[in-house]
């Protein structure tokens, strides 16, 4: 199932961790169904809230959030709901390949290092990850989603009751799936993350602590 349209490429570049942007392209007619390129965004009557590099929609009840490294810098957001919460970053990548096979690798490895566990499953966004974190408090379920974008990917982080219960993962897969990605075409070293930005409205999200990010992210 495709998440987002690939486009022709000059595939005489080599992608070399930053890359020359290519002087035209051509995007190919394939269906998408979510998360979204900004250049195959639906016209919708979604409202969504603008974070420069995602546009992510609200949910009724749920409290959105950026996350703050301690450099100050926002890099994810996450959106809890009822209990349960799901972190998304985006992040550039290569123009042809995408991250998630690669990443899915690191974090089974990065699980096994920190004591927890996880394994690879089928879910409606292609194959991701079941895990069990190690925490301090003990052991916490956890999904791992990833899509690969043109020149992004998009990873989804979800724990609580809804990493689990599929009537409680709903409201998040919806989110997700509604995604948009503003990539950009300035170049990006491969794997850095996009950088977010305050909402226009201060009062659609708010800034989390500055906390470290968790330690299975790419």
């Amino acid at each position: 199932m495709p998440f987002g349209r690939r486009r022709r490429l000059d595939r005489s570049v080599r992608e070399k961790g930053v890359a020359p942007e290519p002087e035209a392209r051509e995007r190919e007619q394939a269906a998408t169904t979510g998360p979204y390129d900004a250049h195959d965004a639906p016209d919708d009557t979604v409202a969504r809230i603008d974070l420069g590099a995602l546009r992510i929609p609200p949910v009724a009840g749920g409290d959105l959030r950026l996350d703050v490294n301690k450099a100050g810098k926002i890099n994810s957001a996450t959106l809890r709901l009822q209990g349960s919460a799901m972190q998304v970053g985006a992040f550039a990548a290569p123009r042809q390949g995408g991250l998630w096979s690669d990443v899915r690798a690191e974090i089974l490895a990065t699980l096994a290092q920190q004591g927890g566990t996880g394994e690879e499953t089928k879910g409606d966004f292609g194959t991701e990850i079941a895990a069990r974190l190690a925490l301090k408090q003990g052991p916490q379920p956890a999904r791992f989603i990833g899509v690969d974008g043109p020149r992004w990917f998009l990873r989804a982080l979800i724990t609580g009751p809804a990493a689990t219960d599929h009537g409680a993962a709903e409201a998040f897969e919806r989110v997700f799936r509604q995604i948009i990605v503003v990539r950009g075409n300035e170049p990006m070293p491969v794997r850095e993350q996009i950088p977010l930005r305050l909402p226009a409205d201060p009062r659609e999200s708010q800034p989390a602590d500055p906390t470290p990010q968790d330690d299975t992210a790419i």
